[in-house]
């Protein structure tokens, strides 16, 4: 595409910042505006998760604009799930059985200022804060925006929206088709973000290199560790009934309910009691929509596209892998913009809808499976598996490790995998210790079609 082409982008997000720095390095005239004060120049209070699990996908988006080194370090590794009992056992549980595999933990505001610096380094980039879109024509590729009571209108070749689950540029498109599919469901629980801060010598109270688990049935806890020795931590409860956030408000407070269903935490109660009252409750949505583009003039991606619940980790690293993709599309040398939007658009739509099932899935497998016995022993079947036999994945490893598999083969190759093993772990009639057969069997389902 001409590299004189003049591209607005509307979020300067993750995905946003990231996709100025690509096209920035294209050589495109990009205008990147943000309705947020300056990352670089303020705090983050919003309430919103403070730090995400950074895995290969979004890896390999950093390393395609040379950042994987700077981002690696502000990053803890993960190794696995440390899961915390009603009764104050632990145990771990690894993500995978090879040593070189691990998420990431990342604060969401550090790795978004890196982005922005980087992309304020092109003298093609434009960035502009504190502007609130609150108007977007895509038959003219412009938008309007206010800042300190005044409007201003932006425009440019074509319009890119990385603007959020609450996409005003989704918005428009809508608006204009009559072809659109459109659903935005949420789940009857939402989240709170809590803090335990660091030691009196800035340690870890918790272990660090592990996402830790505290699994209930209907409600969780969980926590990621932070560079400054600090873990955020967020509770997951319904909105409304048993042990939900209406409930622990009515009944005794937040205190009670720590005290009874989350004990080996009442050391630290003070510190989640004061964020438990300082912090709003969020909401836990999924986007699903088709199409994502208008006319070869507007795109959405990210979260605009395919906003997902958090429980698989892959919401940033869904969206880094937009912006992968994306580059790939334009390095083909398509004729038009409409031809590089509609060939992203079938290439990702399919992977977004995978990833938001997924998500949903592990939702699930969070907080209800963990702790199930047939569970854990598939858990450590798969350990031994990934360990002797280094072309086996499982579900997990499949998604979160295998870069280059999109999420839609993994869906299905996953599910299979998980299906075949669980039955196996629930037979008393299988040899779990025969791992070449088992894994025999595995291959044979792979090469049958999943």
């Amino acid at each position: 595409m001409e590299a004189d082409s003049k591209i607005l982008i509307i979020g300067a997000g993750l995905c946003g910042s990231l996709l100025a720095i690509k096209l920035g390095q294209k050589g495109f005239d990009v205008t990147l505006i943000e309705r947020r004060k300056d990352l670089r120049t303020t705090r983050d209070d919003s309430g919103r998760s403070i730090n995400l699990a950074l895995s290969d996908r979004g890896l390999k988006a950093l390393r395609m604009v040379g950042l994987e080194k700077k981002v690696r370090e502000i990053c803890i590794p993960m190794n696995g799930r440390m899961i915390h009992s009603k009764h104050g056992e632990t145990w771990f549980s690894s993500y995978s059985g090879r040593t070189t595999d691990y998420i990431n933990s990342v604060s969401r505001n550090d790795l978004n200022r890196i982005l922005i610096e980087e992309a304020d380094i092109h003298q093609n980039v434009k960035i502009l804060f504190e502007h609130k879109c609150i108007d977007v024509d895509i038959e003219n590729s412009t938008a309007k925006f206010i800042t300190n009571g005044q409007e201003y209108n932006f425009s440019g070749d074509l319009i890119i929206g990385t603007d959020g689950a609450g996409s005003m540029v989704r918005k428009e498109i809508f608006d204009k088709r009559s072809d659109e599919e459109l659903s935005v469901e949420f789940l009857d629980h939402g989240y709170k973000e809590l803090e335990i801060p660091a030691d009196e010598n800035g340690g870890y109270k918790l272990e660090k290199n592990a996402l830790h688990i505290w699994p209930r049935g209907s409600y969780m806890i969980i926590a990621l560790p932070n560079m400054d020795g600090s873990f955020t931590v967020t509770m997951f409860n319904a909105h409304k009934g048993d042990k939900s956030f209406e409930q622990i408000d009515q009944k005794g407070g937040f205190e009670l309910y720590i005290k009874t269903e989350f004990p080996d935490l009442i050391p630290h109660l003070n510190d989640l009691l004061r964020s438990y009252d300082e912090n709003p409750v969020g909401k836990l949505g999924t986007v699903r929509c088709y199409p994502w583009q208008d006319d070869g003039k507007t795109l959405i991606m990210g979260d605009a596209a395919h906003a997902i619940v958090p429980f698989y980790g892959q919401g940033m690293n869904a969206a880094f892998e937009d912006v992968t993709v994306f580059s790939e599309v334009l390095d083909e040398k398509h004729s038009s913009w409409e031809d590089v939007f509609l060939a992203f658009q079938e290439r990702r739509h399919p992977s977004a809808l995978a990833i938001a099932d997924l998500a949903i899935d592990n939702f699930y497998e969070m907080r209800d499976h963990v702790a199930d016995e047939a569970f854990i022993k598939k858990r450590k079947l798969e350990m031994q598996l990934e360990q002797e036999f280094p072309d086996y994945y499982s579900k997990y490893s499949l998604v979160t490790f295998k870069e280059d598999l999109p999420y839609e083969d993994a869906k299905a190759l996953g599910r299979k995998q998980d299906a075949f093993l669980l039955d196996l772990c629930r037979s008393e009639e299988v040899d779990l210790k025969d791992t070449h057969k088992i894994f025999a069997q595995l291959k044979n389902l792979k090469q049958h079609g999943f």
